[in-house]
Parts: C-alpha cells; sequence; structure tokens
C-alpha cells in the first residue's frame, strides 16, 4: 500500500512529488510534499488536480532565520507558521507574468539558499513554515517530513507542501488519496516510516554517565543522557531488569522547577514525580525518565511564572498562555522516545493522566499497551488547575484506557 522511505528518497531527488500521510488511518488526510529547488512545470500540472488554498513552502530554523522571517507563532498543531506570506519582490511589480508564473518562481528562489530576505516581499502568495530542529524525531508532523525528505535526498532543505484537497473542495482521505498517488505514479509514504528509517539510520541521544542512586523511594541506577538535537541533557532511573522490553512500567516526567524541586503546591508535579517513583520501585521494574527542556509545558521558567501572575489575576492555565501569546502544550517527546528506545524498551505500561501523551511518543515507534493514572492528592492550591486541565485539556483522573 506504502512505498518505502528509500523509494520516496530516489523519487524525491528526481524533482517528483511525494505524498505523505500522518497515520495509517481511512480520515488521515495527505499532503504532497516537492522539493522548493527542483520544483518543475509537472508539478505545478499535477497541483492542477487540486483545490490549493495556500502554498507553504518549509524550511529549517536557520533558514528562516537567513530570511529574516520574524514573528513566527506556534499553530494549535504545534507546527509553526509565519506571520506573514511571501513573493519574490522583481515580480511583485512585474505586470505580464500570470500568478502561476510568480508563484513558481518565488518557490523556487526560496529553495535557492543563495537568496536573501531582500529578494521577497510581505503580503506575498507562498507561506513559509518553520521544521523543528531535529525534524520528525522531534515532532512527527509534515512541515518535519518535508525538510528531513530534503536532506536525506542530499537536496537544499527546502520544500513546499499542499493539502490534498479535490477540486470539490473535500479534503481527500486516505482510499482518495492512495488512488490519486496511483492515477498519478507517485509514491507515498507514512511519518511513522520515515521516523523509523532515521532511528534505525541515526542516533540522537548519547548516554554520557551511570551511577547508581538510592532514594528514599528505593534503589535506581541513574543513566545520564545528552540531546544531540539541542544539548540538553536528562535522566532516566531504572530499577530491575528490563530485559526484552515488554509491558515495562514507564514514567515519562516533565521537569517543574517549582513542583519538583520548591514543593509548589500550585501543580500537581512533584506529587506526581514522587508517586512514580514509589509505584516504580513497589513494581521491582521499570524507567523513570526525567525530561528536562518541558518547564512549564515547555514555555520557559520565566513564562511560567508570567502565567502564574495572570492566574492569580484569575485567568486558568490554558487562557493565561493564550493571553500571554504561548502554546498551551509545546511539549514534544521525540528525546524522551529516544532514551527509552535505547535502554530497551519496545512495549510500555505509561503512567499518566494525559491521553495526548501517548500520541506523542506511539509517533516514535513505541507501543502503549496500558494507560496507569497517576492519581495524587487535590488540594485547595490545585483544585482549579487540575479542572481545567481536565475539563480543557482531556486529562483523565480515573479511568484506564
Amino acid at each position: 500500500m506504502f512505498n518505502s522511505i528509500e523509494e520516496a528518497i530516489k523519487e524525491f531527488s528526481s524533482g517528483k512529488p511525494v505524498i505523505v500521510l500522518d497515520d495509517n488511518d481511512e480520515e488521515c488526510i495527505g499532503h504532497i510534499i516537492a522539493s522548493a529547488q527542483l520544483i518543475n512545470e509537472k508539478t505545478f500540472e499535477l497541483f492542477s488536480n487540486l483545490k490549493i488554498d495556500k502554498y507553504y513552502v518549509c524550511l529549517p530554523v536557520d533558514d528562516i532565520d537567513r530570511l529574516n522571517i520574524s514573528q513566527v507563532s506556534f499553530l494549535e498543531n504545534s507546527s509553526r507558521e509565519t506571520s506573514s506570506s511571501l513573493i519574490l519582490r522583481k515580480l511583485d511589480e512585474a505586470s505580464n507574468l500570470s500568478s502561476q508564473q510568480i508563484l513558481f518562481s518565488t518557490i523556487r528562489s526560496l529553495g535557492d539558499r543563495n537568496s536573501t530576505s531582500k529578494d521577497f516581499s510581505s503580503p506575498g502568495i507562498v507561506y513559509p513554515l518553520s521544521s523543528r530542529i531535529g525534524g520528525v524525531l522531534r515532532r512527527p508532523g509534515h512541515t518535519e517530513a518535508a525538510v528531513d525528505l530534503a536532506k536525506l535526498s542530499n537536496l537544499n532543505p527546502i520544500s513546499v507542501l499542499v493539502e490534498m484537497i479535490d477540486v470539490q473542495g473535500n479534503k481527500m482521505q486516505m482510499n482518495k488519496t492512495l488512488d490519486f498517488a496511483r492515477i498519478n505514479r507517485l509514491k507515498s509514504i507514512l511519518i511513522s516510516d520515515l521516523i523509523k528509517f532515521r532511528r534505525k539510520n541515526e542516533k540522537q541521544v548519547e548516554l554520557i554517565s551511570t551511577s547508581e542512586l538510592p532514594t528514599k523511594f528505593g534503589e535506581f541506577k541513574a543513566y545520564g543522557y545528552r540531546s544531540n538535537l539541542d544539548g540538553i541533557s536528562h535522566l532516566a532511573l531504572v530499577t530491575g531488569d528490563i530485559g526484552n522490553g515488554e509491558n515495562v512500567l514507564v514514567r515519562v516526567h516533565s521537569e517543574c522547577l517549582t513542583g519538583d524541586v520548591l514543593g509548589s503546591l500550585r501543580c500537581d508535579c512533584g506529587d506526581q514525580l514522587h508517586l512514580a517513583m514509589q509505584m516504580i520501585s513497589e513494581n521491582k521494574r521499570g524507567i523513570l525518565l526525567y525530561v528536562r527542556g518541558h518547564e512549564g509545558r515547555s514555555i520557559g521558567l520565566l513564562n511560567k511564572i508570567a502565567a502564574y501572575g495572570l492566574q492569580d489575576q484569575g485567568l486558568d492555565t490554558v487562557d493565561a498562555n493564550i493571553k500571554l501569546g504561548l502554546p498551551i502544550d509545546a511539549r514534544d517527546y521525540g528525546t524522551g522516545a529516544q532514551i527509552l528506545a535505547d535502554l530497551g524498551v519496545k512495549t510500555m505500561k505509561l503512567l499518566t493522566n494525559n491521553p495526548s501523551k501517548r500520541a506523542g511518543l506511539e509517533g516514535y515507534g513505541l507501543k502503549i499497551v496500558e494507560r496507569v493514572p497517576l492519581l495524587s492528592k487535590f488540594r485547595k492550591e490545585n483544585e482549579d488547575y487540575l479542572r481545567t486541565k481536565k475539563d480543557k485539556m482531556g486529562h483523565d483522573f480515573s479511568s484506564n484506557i
């Protein structure tokens, strides 16, 4: 049904578009991705069979900086869409060119790493998207897949992306997408397969140090890892023999200085950390993975304190982030997933009340066989916070999956 990543790379490197889907599910929507460097008239002939509202160009962060594209903001799906569209400046002033010619030249110029911000003006007709550093290993999205495919094809890491919508304006689900691929002789791949390919061929985390770590909850072995993507260090506490890696009890805990270290009662993070360590120790087999860089659901310590200030004025944890122009939850679990895989985990029983954490980890090839609730105490200081997590963020404080 789907092609191999090797087949997709071969096609992509020759200038042919590739269809990318984010899940092997009938309702998932595909995107067509093509190299901005090699885009040609045949690709635009292909696009004419679709109803395209926006043309996106996916770029790495350093190219966003090179082009001086500012005011990048997070969308709900955690992609980064720039606030401005672009057009090739010299063509914006031309009157004898068709819109397709202008579009084609603008995309090709964006795909040329010799271009600069002076070559473009805004508003325009192409919308840049910023890929996260680390690509699909950090976030399993179409933007990251577009940049990764270009890199794997030894091309400039800049790609054009369009959503697959038929001429009637309907989003094309999997069956129609695969029919479109067959009729137009296009390769189609899953992002999950691209993740597996990169994980098999690349290593993004490095084990730096180990030691025994006795705690008041029991004996653990500490594994210190460093991410090659951003240099951040992370800690895994392991107890028992992971063995075949099946059905390992795992807690992926996001760093929280105020809760974990200072004992803040505004959140339940410290309580969850201690409860997870106790449960894993009592189970005599499991892993507590402490992920750094996730402070305040990845908005950072100072922004978290600012959000607390707004909560003091009556906003909840979600609305406070929105008021500050920050994402509700910007965490990604790619680095954590690689660490778990390096420790030998294949399937896990995940200690969490957050169902979205399941999708964040399973997108990296790990399988969650059970969600184990982590029910800490409700306190008067965090009752509103926990109610917001339940009502607005889908956290489940009781049931199992």
